[in-house]
Order: structure tokens, then sequence, then C-alpha cells
């Protein structure tokens, strides 16, 4: 199937060409034909894949005939972070370039002018964050009348963030005559009951299993202490060919302090987070993007919906304390059928945590070190052998002489006896002062007994054989596996 069976038109067909796709996701070739037949919606797939373009191509087309008025948007598409937002708008600008459709960003964090001034010349498709538009709302800065499609992205997000009761108030402002899709990559009770409150008989797309992890990326759970994890990601990060690479933690605190280290260290790596303004995190972002840094520290902030090609990696420095999340931070990699590794650092503390994520994703996550993990040095070993063979050679000393052959000294000359000193007088003691006490005597410590020494290993020692660490078997240079970093040893309880 090509996007050209699903009933797009051929200026929408020739900017998805330019783009460079031409086969649609399981999830764009269900949706886009139900959306175009003006039918509501609920798309439930995990991230990854595809989903924003399974709403974002049929609503170019949908929009194209109309009409726009100032301060009523004719389509509006709810975002829960305001990175999401920019990243749906992104798409309007990719494949909406040859249609004539005015598009507004609604999010926090910049200045309202722009945004007003584009609301009051009228907007086809606004894409905005719950907060800002009711904000402008209440204010009386925009009317919700004239919406004749909704987009709510990332509902169960939106049930996280706490953002439910502002969705309602929206919906119950908009028409009821209205198309309304919801995309989610978990249906929980919550989203469930909103789905029945403000959707029409919708056709229900499920391309996966609610919370399933994706195919494409090998996940491992690795067992370390809380105070090896930064030893622990430096040796991952210069040992498995890592590429490009997102790195989660749960504290916008970890997040600065495990930057700043990586730094240290001469990681190319920046951060994103929560405590950074709109602009910043953009220019974040974009650098990322860019190849000027390939290591990116983020809180979930940046966990969901960004769509950032070529990520390689993705590592939870901390586990993280919702299942969800897990699914949506590791779905930064092995996007668009490309292959990602995913690490996941557990502590301790970790054990509830990641026995939860285990239980929604409804599989035992691997441990590194112990499934199919094999650690290829031969690189680090013919360094090491060039090293020596470059090292100076030493001086060969005479050998040392024996006791018996060297020459026999001279017997000292007997010295004179000393004149023996006369007693010395002691003083007389004086009448005012009284008779001194005697001091006691402090018991001498016995002196502690030295170690023996340790017998010298002669350097004509024969090398040590590398063998498996399974069944005993020589195994040659390249494919050593042993011994293993010290953080493999820990285990779980």
């Amino acid at each position: 199937m090509t996007f050209a069976d699903l009933g797009l038109s051929p200026e929408l067909l020739k900017a998805v060409e330019d783009a460079g796709y031409t086969t649609p996701t399981a999830i764009q070739a269900q949706a886009i034909p139900t959306v175009l037949m003006m039918r509501d919606l609920i798309g439930i797939a995990q991230t990854g894949t595809g989903k924003t373009a399974s709403f974002v191509l049929p609503m170019i087309d949908v929009m194209a005939a109309g009409r726009r008025r100032a301060l009523m948007p004719r389509s509006l598409i709810l975002e829960p972070t305001r990175e999401l937002a920019a990243q749906v708008a992104e798409n309007f600008e990719k494949y909406g370039k040859n249609h004539d459709l005015k598009m507004a960003l609604l999010i926090g964090g910049v200045q309202m002018g722009d945004q007003l001034k584009a609301l009051s010349e009228g907007v086809d498709v606004l894409i905005a964050t719950p907060g800002r538009l009711m904000d402008l709302f209440e204010r009386g800065k925009i009317m919700l009348n004239g919406c004749e499609l909704l987009v709510i992205d990332e509902a169960d997000r939106m049930l996280d963030m706490g953002f439910i009761p502002d969705i309602e108030f929206i919906c119950s402002k908009l028409p009821e005559t209205r198309q309304t899709m919801l995309f989610s990559a978990t249906m929980p009770p919550p989203i469930e009951k909103l789905s029945k409150k403000f959707l029409t008989n919708p056709k229900r797309i499920e391309v996966s299993r609610a919370a399933s992890t994706n195919a494409d990326i090998t996940a491992f759970k690795v067992p370390v202490k809380s105070r090896s994890k930064k030893d622990t990601l430096r040796w991952f990060l210069e040992n498995d060919l890592v590429e490009t690479a997102i790195i989660f933690a749960n504290r916008k605190t970890t997040v600065r302090e495990l930057n700043q280290s990586l730094t240290r260290f001469g990681f190319r790596s920046s951060e994103i987070h929560g405590d950074m303004d709109q602009g910043s995190r953009i220019k974040e972002l974009d650098r990322f993007k860019a190849g000027e840094v390939n290591i990116l520290v983020a809180s979930d902030v940046a966990a969901r919906g960004l769509d950032i090609k070529g990520v390689s990696h993705v590592f939870n420095y901390d586990t993280p304390w919702h299942p969800d999340d897990y699914v949506h931070r590791i779905g930064r990699t092995g996007r668009a059928g490309a292959k990602g590794r995913a690490f996941t650092f557990v502590a301790e503390e970790d054990a509830e945590a990641i026995s939860n994520v285990e239980k929604l994703t409804g599989s035992a996550i691997k441990v590194f070190g112990k499934d199919d993990v094999r650690v290829d040095l031969s690189a680090a070993i013919a360094k090491a052998e060039d090293a020596k063979a470059d090292a100076p050679e030493r001086e060969e000393r005479e050998p040392r002489k024996s006791r018996r052959a060297r020459p026999e000294r001279e017997p000292r000359a007997e010295r004179e006896p000393r004149a023996e000193r006369a007693p010395r007088e002691e003083p007389a003691p004086r009448e005012d002062s009284a008779e001194p006490a005697e001091r006691p005597t402090k018991p001498r410590r016995a002196r502690a007994e030295r170690p023996q020494a340790t017998e010298r290993i002669a350097d004509d020692r024969q090398p040590r054989v590398r063998r498996n660490n399974e069944d005993d078997t020589p195994v040659p240079a390249g494919e050593w596996n042993g011994p293993r970093p010290g953080f493999l040893d820990v285990g779980f309880g």
C-alpha cells in the first residue's frame, strides 16, 4: 500500500514524496481514510509509529476548503507539552507547503504578541497547550464556537499532567457538531470515560497492544548500585558504539548534575528540563538535532512525542516512577523501522518500579550481562600490546656481587677508652620547695609485628589463557567476555 491509495490530494502526495515517505505505517493506513470520511476516531498506538502524520495529513485536505475568520480557529489540536506542539507545527509546515492554510502555535513560555496577531488575522489550524489556551479564552482573546475539528493528542499524558478538567472545559465550549480524534498510547479508565463523553460513535484503531514496547528496540535492565551509576553510564557511552543518546532522569537536579559531569569527562552533552524557558529548550533540541551535541540529558518533559531521527540509545539513568513513562522514554529510539537499544539502571530501591514496568509491558526485561551480551575488547587488547612494544627497553645492569666475592674491609683501629667523668653533684633542694612526686611511667607498647614480604612472581611466568565464563573453553581475542565490569556483579535479590 502507498499513500496514493489512501485518498489524499495530489498536492499533499507531492509534499509527502518530497519528505521522503512512500509507504504509510499501520496507524496511518487505518486512520487517514477514517478522518477523510469525517468520522470520530480513537487511535491507540505506541510512540514512534507515525501517529502525528495520521491526523496531520488528512486534516490538511479537510481544512483546504473553507474560510478562516478572526479569533475563531477552524480546527484545534491539543498537546500536553510545548515541545510536542512545536513538533506538530513543523509537520504542518512540511506537509502543507502546497496548500493555502494558516497555522498558529499557542504555547506558554513565549510572548503573546505574535500569537494574538495571528489569531486576529484568522487561522485554519490552532495548535495549543491547554494552559495557554485557557488563559487566552478567559481573557476573551479567542472564540471556540467556530471549531469544526478537534484532536486530543497524548491523552494519557494529559491525564498524568492533570489537564483532564481543562480538556473537559474546552470541549464544552466547542460546537457539538464537530469531528473529534483522540490518540493515546494507553487507555486507562479516565480516558475511556472522556472518550465516551465527547466522541460520537468513534472508530477504534489499535495497531498494537496497549503499553507494549517496540519490537525494534533491544531493552536491558542493568543492576547497579546508586553510587556507581555515573561510572556505569560512562562505561556504556564509551563501549557500546553510542552514536546519539538520550539519558532520562527523574529529577531536574539530577539532569543538571549529570550533564555537568559528562561535560567534564569530555562528552558532547546538553540538557533539557522543565526549569528552562521555552527558547532555551528549543535551542538545545536544535543543537541535538543538528549534531552539535550527541548526548541529551532530559527529564520527562522530553520523553513523549519528540521525533528525533537517528537516536541509537536511550538510557534510563533512573527507573521511571510511572510505568507508562518507560514506554515513552525508550520510544525515542527504534523509530520508523530503525533499530535501537535501551538500558534501564535498576538500584535496590527501584525493585518495585521495575516490577510495575514489567507488569505493564507483559514481559520481563533482559538483564544485561546475562542474556546474549558479549563485550568486544579486541581493540583495547591491541592498543595495550602496541603500548608495551613501544615502551623503551630497560638498560641491563651488572649482576650484584655476592658477599663472598666482595673484598674484605680492613679492621677498624681500636679507640682509646674515654676518661671516666666525675659524678655530677645534685643541687641541694630549696627549703621552701616541696619534694617532687615521682612521675608515673607508662607501660611500653609492644612493637607490632611486621608483615612478611610477599613472594615476588618471576618475570618468565606463562601467560594466562582467557577462557569462557560458562564452559571454561578458550576464547579467541576479539570475542572476550570477561572479566565483566564491576557493576555487573550486582544482582537482583
